[in-house]
């Protein structure tokens, strides 16, 4: 015969109280502690939290990162959280470190901790409007990553580890594909390079290149023409930007000058003719940029103010206020002040035979006394003085005696060393046969045309 059960309150009844009493005190934490854990859910939403917060929003890691640089121990990095996606914004004008993690909803100390990364800190100091920055936090809600895009090829990554943040330069090396652009001037430069794609910049290249030789406020006719080949830069397929110029031809009024790139031992780069003597002279024809003659140079001429008969001792180049004026040479500045009739005046001395003079400034940026290096900016294009419009006078003076500026015949810089004359062949022939059979197809290709 099958014995019976019995109730289970009977086999409970029997156990001894203090087991009964130690076991229901063990349920009771259990249920406390599930309850104190997250869900699934819950956590998943804790983690969305975190990347999509609204701009003016504090973030979880405030807690985390409430000191600088809080150390991680070695047995922490082995198991840490995992990292979410990255959250970007563009750097607007008057943007700084901590306007842009604020948008992104970091915290003071964040911005502390990045700024003073091991590395790479400088960068960060120097944000400019339309660059980007992105952040990663981890699962926790803690910063763990800063990139910092300048460029589509130059970037900085900051990355947290036991010892705080430490930033790294990444350069990116894109492809160099060399391109080839001509054109004949019929109305101005600009609108013709811009006709077969040559980019503004590449545009004041070429015009720093050739001009030593060439005016390009006065010397430009219709009918010159120019021809340019410069490298592209392409990333993964994709064109970011454009290289240097390696080799050009430019024909003004029946004259053409041509010019490549040489790369120097110490890594910089100048521009000479094909025989190696310098496209840089120890003067530049014009001091300041694109613009045009109001005045040229004349023993006899009515002047505008006085309304009498004067010699005008240099060129008058008219440019809108406040354009940069540059320094023709290098040399030392003899003098930087105020008169009533030349209005704010700088005087640079070049060596014993030569002195240079620009008049009418609106700002002088430079100071008697001082040695500045040709191409420097030294004032700004104003009307200060005897002037009834904004203009720079420009006047260059050969051992004491006033010369066209625009007609002086100019010195050379040094030439090529014999040293390095081999190096500088095999670097410019491949450069000049590529330009030269562009140019023979695109003749060539004229006169199938015709």
């Amino acid at each position: 015969m099958q014995a019976s059960r019995k109730p289970s309150s009977v086999v409970a009844s029997k156990l001894p109280k203090k087991h009964i009493a130690a076991a229901t005190v063990i349920a009771f934490c259990l249920v406390v502690i599930t309850s104190l854990l997250p869900s699934k859910s819950v956590q998943a939403k804790r983690n969305i939290i975190a990347v999509e917060l609204p701009s003016d929003a504090q973030t979880p890691n405030q807690a985390v990162s409430s000191t600088p640089n809080t150390p991680v121990s070695p047995s922490d990095t082995k198991s840490m959280p995992t990292l979410l996606h990255w959250n970007k914004t563009t750097i607007a004008s008057g943007d700084n470190l901590t306007t842009v993690f604020k948008r992104l909803g970091l915290n003071a100390s964040d911005v502390y901790t990045v700024a003073n990364a091991r590395n790479e800190q400088k960068p960060l100091r120097r944000l400019r409007p339309g660059e980007h920055i992105a952040i990663r936090l981890n699962d926790e809600g803690r910063l763990a990553q800063v990139k910092y895009t300048r460029s589509s090829l130059e970037h900085y990554l900051y990355e947290r580890n036991e010892n705080g943040f430490e930033g790294t330069k990444v350069i990116l090396q894109p492809d160099l594909i060399p391109t080839h652009k001509t054109a004949v001037i019929n109305n101005s430069l600009s609108l013709a390079a811009n006709k077969v794609g040559l980019s503004q910049a590449k545009i004041m290249e070429l015009a720093n290149i050739f001009g030593w030789d060439i005016d390009f406020a006065l010397d430009i006719r219709k009918g010159d023409e120019f021809s340019v080949l410069y490298d592209e830069k392409f990333l993964n397929g994709k064109k970011v930007g454009n290289g240097d110029i390696l080799a050009a031809t430019f024909a003004n009024h029946g004259t053409t000058f041509s010019a490549v790139r040489f790369i120097e031992q110490d890594g910089s780069i100048n521009y000479y003719t094909p025989d190696g003597k310098p496209m840089r002279k120890a003067f530049l024809r014009a001091p300041l940029d694109f613009t045009r003659i109001s005045s040229n140079f004349s023993l006899r001429r009515k002047h505008p103010v006085h309304k009498r008969i004067k010699a005008h001792r240099g060129v008058d180049y008219a440019a809108p206020r406040g354009t940069p004026v540059y320094a023709a040479g290098d040399g030392k500045v003899i003098a930087s002040g105020y008169s009533k009739a030349n209005g704010n005046y700088v005087f640079i001395q070049h060596g014993g035979k030569y002195i240079t003079k620009y008049l009418h400034l609106t700002k002088r940026l430079t100071r008697k006394g001082k040695h500045v290096s040709q191409g420097k900016t030294i004032g700004t294009v104003g009307s200060t003085g005897y002037a009834t419009g904004p203009h720079l006078h420009y006047e260059f003076l050969v051992n004491g005696v006033h010369r066209n500026p625009r007609t002086v015949k100019l010195p050379d810089a040094k030439t090529i060393a014999k040293s390095q004359r081999g190096e500088f062949f095999a670097q410019t022939a491949p450069l000049l046969n590529q330009l030269s059979q562009h140019n023979g197809l695109l003749v060539a290709q004229a006169d199938l045309r015709n």
